[in-house]
């Protein structure tokens, strides 16, 4: 009876099927709501770009200009210095591979959306990178702006390598067809993104997107923020996407018009922001929103300056092998760190002698 009552407790998991990972492809998903959302190109990746993605050599971006390792004028002495970077005589130097057949295809996207666009894989972007760029956005303006990223950020190496990881069906996984998605450009302001979450096609909980900032408006609006997103919802998503349990995250214009950002599975995988996986799929009754609308959706956003949350993106900033290290969460890498250090003790204890 205890072990009954217990099991009773136990909170249910999200379960995350493979099929539903698939229906948030954006190439799935794109032409049921192409007018709902930012117009997009999709291009196949061939597979020597999935491969310079996937290396982990030096990061060396494609199509960037260059400038000469060492200069001809001046006299002997500086030119020594100049090549004199290292005693090892099998030093090689790195070039950038070409694709100029994908880079012509991809230019010609980014042409035709504008010039300028957001890239992102079949299912994530690489928002984890974006400190990595100039200009500290993820506005592109050509292949070497997006390789940069793409090489750099985990989110895209998730894509490509493990997008069943968290799936809970053992049926093989599906064969996957990586996509490049070029979205057009389009400057929008944080503070009108939401995340809303769907469990057997019922609209359940509303979430601020960025909830590392306190905006004003939210709160000021919240009432008539809910009940847009809900009648959008109920006019444009709702029995029309391809699963019962999704997440979609949408954003209202300055005009209060409503626009569809994307699709992501209903699971561990997506950020659930300020809800909790587990009150998500308990099957309970969430607190409820600010309207009288018994089907309305709880909306959770950030009431003050003293409630917003830090970035999860931050921590992307350092290498992911210095977090794991510091946290204590890959005994692996600790081992092999400690080896490593102790292997340079009598090195270093040579050169005090």
């Amino acid at each position: 009876l205890r072990c009954a009552l217990l099991a009773e407790a136990r909170l249910p998991e999200a379960v995350m099927k493979k099929e539903q990972v698939l229906s948030c492809q954006l190439s799935a998903w794109y032409p049921l709501f192409r007018k709902l959302t930012i117009r997009s190109i999709i291009l196949p990746l061939p597979q020597n770009v999935i491969d310079y993605l996937l290396d982990d050599g030096t990061l060396v971006v494609s199509g960037r200009i260059e400038t000469p390792s060492c200069s001809h004028a001046g006299d002997g002495s500086d030119e020594e210095q100049d090549i004199q970077w290292s005693d090892d005589e099998n030093v090689t130097t790195l070039t950038a591979p070409e694709f100029p057949d994908f880079a012509a295809k991809v230019q010609e996207a980014i042409n035709s959306l504008g010039g300028s666009v957001f890239p992102k894989l079949n299912w994530s972007s690489p928002r984890d990178a974006q400190w990595i760029a100039m200009n500290s956005s993820l506005k592109c303006n050509n292949l070497s702006d997006i390789f940069l990223l793409l090489k750099s950020s985990d989110f895209v190496t998730h894509d490509l390598t493990q997008p069943f990881l968290h799936c809970t069906d053992d049926s093989p996984d599906p064969k996957i067809y990586p996509q490049l998605v070029l979205r057009k450009w389009c400057e929008l302001i944080p503070g009108g993104e939401f995340r809303c979450f769907v469990k057997e096609n019922k609209l359940i909980g509303v979430a601020q997107r960025d909830h590392t900032q306190y905006y004003d408006h939210v709160c000021n609006q919240a009432a008539n923020i809910l009940s847009s997103i809900l009648d959008f919802f109920r006019n444009q998503i709702q029995y029309k996407f391809l699963d019962e349990d999704f997440v979609f995250d949408v954003y209202r214009d300055s005009q209060g018009k409503m626009w569809l950002i994307d699709f992501n599975p209903f699971g561990e995988v997506t950020n659930s922001l300020l809800f909790s996986w587990e009150e998500l799929t308990s099957g309970q009754t969430i607190s409820k929103g600010d309207l009288k609308d018994p089907d309305s959706p709880a909306f959770r956003y950030i009431t003050s300056e003293m409630t917003v949350q830090p970035s999860p993106c931050l921590s992307y900033r350092l290498p992911k092998d210095f977090l794991d290290l510091s946290r204590g969460e890959d005994a692996h890498k600790l081992i092999d760190f400690l080896k490593l250090t102790r292997s340079q003790e009598p090195e270093s204890s040579e050169d005090e002698g």
